[in-house]
């Protein structure tokens, strides 16, 4: 990307792992906190990276940034993570330019999801880009380049049905309630995070359950008592968490710790109970398996489930794909640009320096010499000369290398465009 005049960097990249190669152990190996994101922003400022974004979701980890070399990123990634370089490159993938762009849009409009038509991830993607925006880390190519995935994202939405039916992981747990659970209604049902994913599970509880018996609990109680005023919910506090889950039919973990918050000793009920951890890293210990009474579902289990919804969705790919390619291309025109944006501006000021050099030679021959006239006059002849350079290198990409370069010898500009 050195040629595109667009960051320090020499090429943009995609480094990252997800579910498709790296388990739900080793994805939380690489998960960042809120914290460890700016951290992470705040280190790659320092090094002099001028251009990244970093997101980290229950599915995946990636970073989008501009480099001299991958490893520059890959160490960033484990420096502020659990993570190791030896870990990271048995299940990881690099994207370089233009593949690294293409990455983004599928990623960004939910072909490249754990559930296919996920839209979720757009609004990750969003706060991940205001995020480096805010800690001064980037730069308008990702800027150009998010809003162009946002637009691709909001096409598809709009003119394909690949988001009808289950489009999340929180809607996936639900599911997969109503199908095991026999009298879902009747059940108690304790909800431990109110983070999105846990916001998004109860929506989807009180809508599609018609169960009333869910109760809701968080660390920060008063964020479990929003979500819970809208539908009208029990919140009980943290310190009851023990007492809530010998009461509970159903266990939906969907906290954002870093280490298991649930584990066997937390579990004195004998009574059959279904747990489900929705978290990235596992929040429930695998221990609880040892109780005879308890079943455990992971989120990596939920988001494998087919049915017919999923199977409807496949078949609008091909649309989806075809919005992304025109979308990807116009973007990519748009780079283009940037090849010959430093001649066309060295043009431009060459031609202005000439315009001035010779209106001055003219006014001091020219008794009554309008320079007003003159100047809008010579102006409109630079602009129709500049419209023609600008039209020539952007319909004839071909040869832009060998047109620039005749243009910067033709009017002596080697020096201006370095």
């Amino acid at each position: 990307m050195e040629n595109y005049h667009i960051s320090r960097g020499k090429h943009f990249y995609t480094i990252g792992l997800s579910y498709k190669k790296a388990d739900a152990d080793i994805r939380g190996h690489f998960s960042l906190t809120e914290e460890g994101k700016l951290n992470l922003l705040n280190q790659a400022k320092y090094e002099g990276i001028d251009g990244l974004i970093v997101t980290s979701t229950c599915n995946r980890t990636e970073i989008y940034g501009f480099a001299q070399h991958p490893y520059q990123l890959i160490k960033l990634l484990c420096e502020h993570t659990h993570g190791t370089v030896e870990e990271f490159e048995k299940v990881a993938y690099v994207y370089k330019n233009k593949e690294a762009i293409s990455h983004m849009f599928r990623m960004g409009t939910g072909l490249d999801s754990q559930i296919l038509g996920d839209f979720e991830i757009i609004s990750q993607l969003k706060i991940a880009f205001v995020t480096s925006k805010n800690a001064g880390v980037a730069n308008p190519f990702l800027e150009r380049l998010v809003n162009a995935v946002i637009q691709a994202s909001k096409r598809i939405k709009n003119e394909t049905q690949i988001s009808s039916g289950a489009t999340s992981v929180s809607f996936a747990s639900v599911q997969y309630i109503l199908r095991e659970v026999e009298n879902i209604s009747e059940k108690n049902i304790l909800l431990f995070g109110t983070g999105k994913i846990g916001r998004n599970t109860c929506e989807n509880l009180v809508k599609h359950t018609k169960n009333h018996h869910i109760t809701l609990i968080n660390r920060t109680k008063d964020k479990a008592e929003k979500v819970a005023g809208k539908f009208d919910l029990t919140v009980k506090d943290y310190a009851d968490l023990q007492t809530e889950i010998r009461d509970a039919d159903i266990l939906i973990v969907a906290t954002g710790a870093q280490n298991p918050t649930i584990s066997k000793e937390l579990i004195y009920s004998k009574k059959e109970l279904l747990i489900l951890d929705l978290s990235v890293p596992k929040n429930v210990n695998e221990d609880v398996l040892e109780l005879e009474n308890v079943k455990l579902v992971h989120l990596d289990h939920l988001s494998q489930m087919t049915d017919e919804t999923l199977e409807r969705r496949k078949q609008f790919i091909p649309q989806a794909q075809e919005i992304i390619l025109e979308v990807e291309s116009d973007f990519n025109k748009w780079l283009e640009t940037r090849k010959f944006a430093p001649t066309i501006k060295a043009l431009k000021k060459k031609l202005k320096t000439m315009k001035d050099a010779e209106l001055d030679f003219q006014r001091k021959k020219i008794a009554d010499f309008n320079d007003e006239q003159a100047e809008i006059v010579s102006n409109r002849i630079i602009q129709k000369i500049m419209n023609h350079f600008a039209n020539h290198l952007k319909d004839d990409s071909n040869t832009t290398d060998e047109s620039l370069e005749l243009i910067q010898k033709m009017f002596q500009l080697e020096d201006s465009v370095k």
